[in-house]
């Protein structure tokens, strides 16, 4: 196990110590007896379905009704059983099956077989798992199911006979009383905030729920005033829980409108402040950058919440309290992680990637992130979210962050936090005539190797070039120490469509885009590598690439310039053909 300092053993201690109150106190509460409530009046009903703004394929529900149950890459065969006997393959394949999110597609197929289909399974999942589940029960997975029963409600009732629709509406309100009394303990983050907002849509869908409506509004909006940065970043500093957030934000706004209840004012400063950053994540592709935890972009979600977006203007160049940066110039776009790790409560998903770039030109991405696989999270999460799986810089092959990660720690933190990162991480934005420069700086090698990375960027006003200096200064003292690890190695991860040859100099790579469109980069008076890469974030699992790569001891060249430039193809320069093209098991 990695060796942990005091003062990280008391930051420990002290999220332990709470996550272990709150953990005690759900058991408590999990308990048969203590969660017993009276069983709902025979006067309770829905008044209200919100809108489902994600997208439902009804070729689904062929499969569905066959008992083929296809989530996050795995697909389980039921053979005439419920789902819900069924061993899951995968935690998050259970997660999707309990949610109900996939009642969507059922609802798309719009047929009486669709529609007895979702009632059945949902009085399967009445008898099996409606009194208790430890998966079905968690907090964001139970509130993912009461929305999706909410808003799947004329779906999963019509043609329901008085005997369903009782039983329906007595597990529907056992669930919603025991989010109530455990929605503090959840996990920080989107689960605890998906908790409120999943009592807010309740309090609006149903009768007997109405009176809770001002204090579930009440902590919904606290809870998004604490989360939803200034800059409208989320406090996670993941780009992909925005997307999240606001197709279930949306559909609430507009709920509170159909109700003639006036839309509290944090919910719409809140959406306000989360659509422009929707912009700034953006490639010239569409996708977007892939930092702390971002995946595949959803893109025919993504387009769906933009329709939403009434200001469509320029992106904001800066996010500082996110810790984002982005550069524009003609068809060039860059994006930078430039800020701190996230807090330790809400780090699980976060990456230990700062200073790490994408860039992209027109409709094509040329540097990249490894990313974060939408399948098989477990075998990959942890390779994602160290330093070498981004375009940045790596001391000693040493991750910038450190992680905890043990058995342990998975359990009782809900996954592998950040316990230490950069703390000093600093940096200037100038424009001019010429283009715009970023400077920036952190100190996440500074305790182990007393180094300091600065990076500079500077990106051509017309978007055709892009000059880098990435710099290495002692953290303490006038210079490094003589002797001790200061290996360092300059990645650049290369879109899975981007084609690289080294040049016959060794100091740089003729890159050729899908389009034929030529790029050069070039290392001046370093050699550079070609290396084999992974992009994890395709939409079909992960892909093989190439990475360039630099290699160079701080002591002795503390100082790097290279350079990206648009290569008319006329002048293409004289290039090594590679055949040996990296092979990687995936």
């Amino acid at each position: 196990m990695t060796r942990i300092s005091i003062a990280e053993q008391a930051k420990l201690s002290v999220f332990i110590g709470s996550r272990a109150v709150n953990a005690l106190v759900g058991k408590l509460r999990a308990n048969p007896l203590l969660r017993w409530r009276p069983a709902a009046s025979a006067n309770d009903r829905l008044v209200i379905a919100p809108q489902e703004l994600r997208t439902a394929d009804p070729t689904r529900a062929g499969e569905i009704y066959a008992g083929r149950f296809a989530f996050n890459g795995k697909i389980v065969v039921c053979d005439r059983r419920s789902p819900f006997e069924m061993t899951p393959p995968t935690e998050e394949w259970a997660t999707a099956l309990l949610g109900f999110s996939w009642l969507r597609h059922l609802r798309a197929a719009d047929s009486a077989i669709s529609r007895a289909n979702a009632r059945a399974l949902v009085d399967d999942w009445i008898t099996l798992q409606g009194r208790w589940h430890p998966l079905g029960w968690r907090s964001d997975v139970l509130s993912r199911r009461i929305i999706s029963w909410l808003s799947q409600a004329p779906l999963i009732l019509q043609d329901a006979d008085v005997r369903f629709y009782r039983r329906f509406i007595r597990s529907l309100g056992r669930q919603v009383r025991y989010l109530r009394v455990t929605a503090p303990q959840s996990r920080d983050g989107l689960p605890r905030l998906q908790s409120y907002i999943a009592l807010c849509f309740v309090a609006l869908c149903m009768q007997s729920q109405s009176r809770h409506l001002r204090a579930a509004t009440r902590r919904m909006v606290d809870e998004l005033a604490r989360q939803i940065l200034p800059d409208g970043g989320h406090i996670s500093r993941n780009p992909g829980v925005l997307i999240e957030l606001l197709l279930d934000l949306l559909p609430l706004r507009q709920l509170f409108s159909h109700r003639n209840v006036p839309p509290p004012a944090g919910l719409n400063n809140a959406i306000d402040r989360m659509m422009p950053m929707l912009r700034f994540f953006r490639h010239g592709d569409g996708n977007f950058a892939l930092f702390n935890g971002m995946g595949p972009t959803p893109v025919d979600l993504l387009a769906t919440v933009l329709a939403y977006d009434d200001a469509r203007g320029t992106p904001v160049a800066n996010a500082p309290h996110s810790g984002y940066q982005r550069l524009e110039a003609a068809d060039a776009v860059i994006l930078m992680d430039a800020g701190r790790p996230p807090p330790l409560a809400v780090s699980q998903e976060a990456h230990a990637g700062c200073l790490s770039f994408e860039l992209s030109w027109k409709q094509h991405r040329l540097v990249v992130n490894c990313g974060l696989p939408a399948m098989n999270l477990a075998t990959w999460r942890q390779v994602a979210r160290a330093t070498p799986a981004h375009s940045t810089v790596t001391i000693d092959d040493a991750s910038s962050c450190r992680f905890v990660d043990t058995k342990l720690f998975r359990r009782l933190l809900w996954g592998v936090p950040i316990i230490n990162g950069p703390r000093d991480v600093g940096g200037s934005r100038t424009e001019s005539e010429d283009g715009v420069t970023l400077a920036a700086s952190h100190d996440g090698y500074a305790r182990a190797f007393n180094i300091v990375h600065r990076r500079t960027l500077t990106l051509a006003a017309d978007g055709r070039g892009l000059s880098g200096e990435d710099a290495f200064a002692p953290a303490h003292g006038e210079r490094l120490p003589p002797h001790g690890a200061d290996e360092y190695a300059i990645r650049f991860h290369l879109h899975p469509a981007v084609k690289a040859n080294r040049l016959s100099d060794r100091h740089g790579v003729l890159l050729t885009l899908a389009d034929r469109d030529v790029w050069t980069f070039n290392a001046f008076e370093d050699t550079v590598e070609i290396e084999e890469s992974v992009y994890l974030a395709g939409p079909d699992g992960p892909r093989r690439t190439v990475q360039i790569v630099i290699y160079g001891h701080a002591r002795t060249r503390p100082r790097v310039r290279w350079a990206f430039t648009h290569t008319p193809r006329s002048k293409e320069p004289r290039r090594e053909v590679r055949s040996d093209e990296p092979e990687l098991p995936l």
